[in-house]
């Protein structure tokens, strides 16, 4: 299914573009380029190769990632659209969020503004989120809960989301606030509610879930990993 695909590489261009908002950051590229939405006078897309050094090529290389990431967002909403019914609304939605992104992402170079690199940041997340909600529906292999106990399931996930995602905002503000008492606070949480979440889906949530279930596990055992190696470092 077309669309299925196109959801499959948006949201991994997406993992793409977001590892080097995080090098943006973390390299302190982030106002290397301090024109939007040129760059240095240039057209974003005409911009010469050999001007991409140092924390340039990190900034304006988010900035061709940003702009690829929108090409496949709209590629997916036009085969939502041919779909019909309710995914047309998830693929405006999908547009609307990469619009809102990239003009966040403009005006934090422009107001050279850290409130606005703290919406900028989880809000990538919230975006790569709603991408990989759009591949999961479209997906042959989707399985919906119809019971009781299923409902239940989908409730706790929602809880473990939700959690997961004010750990990202936590982030943020221990990036750009060095908040990091709060942050462990919110790694707290975490751990303790998205194990209870995998062991439920491992046991009702039919083999599709259950390999969902053991992907969450690794990639937060690989995510505690990371954390405790940017802490001592």
């Amino acid at each position: 299914m077309l669309a299925h695909r196109l959801a499959l590489a948006t949201a991994a261009a997406t993992v793409v573009l977001i590892v080097f908002g995080g090098l943006v950051t973390n390299t302190g590229a982030a106002l290397a380029v301090p024109d939007w939405p040129s760059t240095f006078g240039h057209n974003m897309f005409l911009f010469p190769w050999s001007g991409m050094v140092g924390g340039i090529f990190y900034e304006h290389s988010h900035r061709l990632l940003g702009a690829f990431v929108g090409l496949l967002t709209v590629a997916l909403a036009a085969a939502l659209w041919r779909q019909g019914g309710r995914l047309r609304v998830l693929g405006i939605a999908a547009v609307a969020a990469v619009v809102a992104q990239g003009i966040i992402g403009g005006l934090r170079v422009i107001l050279t503004a850290d409130a606005l690199a703290m919406i900028h940041g989880p809000f990538a997340q919230a975006f790569f989120a709603l991408i990989a909600s759009i591949a999961h529906v479209t997906s042959p292999a989707v399985q919906r809960p119809s019971t009781g106990a299923d409902r239940s399931l989908r409730w706790l996930a929602v809880v473990a989301g939700a959690a997961l995602y004010a750990q990202i905002i936590l982030g943020a503000l221990l990036t750009h606030a060095g908040w990091l008492w709060l942050h462990l606070v919110g790694a707290v949480a975490v751990f303790g509610v998205v194990p209870i979440v995998t062991a439920r889906a491992r046991r009702g949530a039919g083999a599709f879930g259950a390999r969902l279930a053991r992907l969450v596990l690794v990639v937060l055992l690989v995510q505690l990993a990371l954390g405790i190696g940017a802490v001592l470092v």
